[in-house]
């Protein structure tokens, strides 16, 4: 087929995209295709609009690529594309906001406080209250870009100001000590099943984006050392939470377990990483399914939700 790869783009994250973009480009080249990469960027938009292709693969991560608006103009061109729809895209990509719809879909979420302006600190500085540790991130960014583990409310207000460099809207979130974990999905609606859960041990103290993309910063187990029970209850989660959010295709979600054994949804990546590095392509190869042949399943499922 003719394949057009998006990858790199403007976000915080154009280095892992640029990364998880050429990694899909000579797998799915070795694979007969005819690959046309992409290195996007909103200025030349106009380029996707015009594209002769039979599907659009994503590497894009964050901003201006994960967010529902390169999806709006995929849509708008009568493209079909690797990954989730427009709102999906979008509610996903919305920490704040996809928490609300986890917790009214009965997934345990950390308790949060959202900021939306720098005039409304001080109030929500307030009601966060003395809870510390705490975590404090952008509420649109990825890969624990601006993200600041905060001990006390020095840190707390610096790590607000940290984040609101990287987006208009911030969230201070409870702290949980404990395992890290990740489910990978794959299907469209009412057909998604969970891969193996991974656990991740990360060298540093917190799995932050050294942690994530330098090679060594962390462990990954998979499957993950975990009972029965909490591997079937993630798993779920993961398959409810892609399903809540409306994702199509494939979407990765990340939770954190207490040392009391409780586990709670951090996020859902509608586009995760597919580095030489990365955990989707890890979990997938468990399974006994290869890199090339995974792309090729994203590929087919694109083609399957358009086909409806």
């Amino acid at each position: 087929m003719k394949v057009a790869v998006l990858y790199g783009g403007v976000s915080g994250e154009r280095e892992v995209s640029l990364t998880s973009g050429q990694g899909m480009i000579e797998a799915l080249t070795e694979r007969g295709h005819e690959v046309t990469a992409i290195d996007f960027h909103p200025e030349r938009a106009n380029e996707l609009l015009t594209l002769d292709v039979d599907v659009v693969v994503s590497a894009l991560h964050g901003k201006y690529g994960e967010d529902g608006r390169v999806q709006s103009l995929l849509e708008m061109a009568g493209i079909p594309y690797t990954g989730s729809g427009v709102l999906a895209s979008a509610l996903a990509m919305d920490k704040a906001r996809a928490k609300i719809i986890f917790a009214a879909s009965g997934i345990r979420v950390a308790r949060d406080v959202l900021i939306e302006s720098r005039e409304s600190i001080d109030a929500k500085v307030a009601e966060w209250g003395m809870e510390f540790p705490c975590v404090v991130k952008p509420a649109q960014e990825g890969s624990s870009n601006g993200l600041t583990i905060a001990m006390d409310e020095a840190m707390l207000r610096e790590g607000i100001e940290k984040a609101f460099a990287c987006d208009s809207a911030v969230l201070v979130e409870q702290y949980i000590k404990g395992k890290e974990l990740t489910v990978p999905v794959i299907g469209n609606f009412g057909k998604e099943e969970a891969l193996p859960v991974i656990e991740i041990i990360p060298k540093n103290e917190f799995y932050d984006y050294e942690s994530k993309y330098t090679e060594g910063g962390s462990i990954h187990v998979c499957p993950a050392e975990i009972s029965d029970d909490l591997t079937s209850e993630v798993q779920q989660a993961a398959v409810l939470a892609h399903r809540a959010l409306g994702c199509s295709g494939y979407s990765r979600s990340d939770f954190l377990v207490s040392e009391e054994g409780k586990a709670y949804i951090l996020e859902t990546n509608t586009l995760p990483g597919m580095t030489p590095l990365s955990l989707f392509p890890d979990s997938a190869k468990t399974v006994g399914i290869s890199y090339g042949e995974l792309l090729e399943r994203f590929i087919e499922l694109a083609l399957e939700r358009v086909a409806k």
